[in-house]
């Protein structure tokens, strides 16, 4: 069984549009239905269709800041642990754990800590890299990098019915709906 099967055979449905606007409208309608694994492709963003889609809010943020803090203190144990335990040297009299020496590194190692979290985070946050994807068993899909729109409904969504979605997407201005084959 492949990765992307789902139930009933296929992947899901995708409806194809002929503007930003109709697409926008298509995605807050089917939320209003209850579909809630959908997602939407178009050339160039659209104000307003994260937010349809129910994306607000992201784990990015959460991500970045608990690998700055780690990065931190890492940096800071490290400094601390080989300044006082692993090889004391006493320099002009100063305290083995001289803190504002520390700070430079410790400031380093927490922005370059909390940027590699936010790079894999976001890949695996978007499930990347996916060198192929179901959507692309799909002819005309490679349009929606050019001139078209197209929104799709998985079949693991828990409302997904396979002619129920069919005529509901039908039902959305769409110019054409397609099975995406897994």
């Amino acid at each position: 069984m492949s990765l992307f099967a789902k139930k009933q055979g296929i992947y899901g449905l995708v409806a194809e549009f002929e503007g930003a606007d109709a697409l926008l409208e298509a995605t807050k309608r089917a939320v209003r239905e209850g579909y809630r694994r959908l997602e939407a492709y178009s050339p160039f963003p659209i104000d307003d269709l994260s937010e349809a889609l129910g994306f607000e809010r992201t784990l990015v943020p959460l991500i970045v800041l608990l690998g700055g803090i780690v990065g931190g203190v890492g940096g800071f144990f490290m400094e601390w642990f080989s300044a006082t335990i692993h090889y004391p040297i006493n320099v002009g009299g100063r305290p083995l754990n001289s803190w504002p020496s520390f700070i430079p590194v410790t400031f380093e190692l927490t922005i370059l800590v909390a940027s590699i979290s936010a790079l894999l985070g976001m890949l695996a946050l978007n499930k990347l890299p996916m060198p192929n994807h179901p959507l692309f068993n799909v002819e005309r899909f490679s349009q929606a990098s050019q001139d078209r729109f197209f929104l799709c409904i998985e079949s693991s969504d828990p409302k997904f019915d396979g002619q129920a979605t069919r005529q509901f997407l039908e039902s959305l201005t769409s110019m054409v709906v397609y099975d995406v084959e897994p």
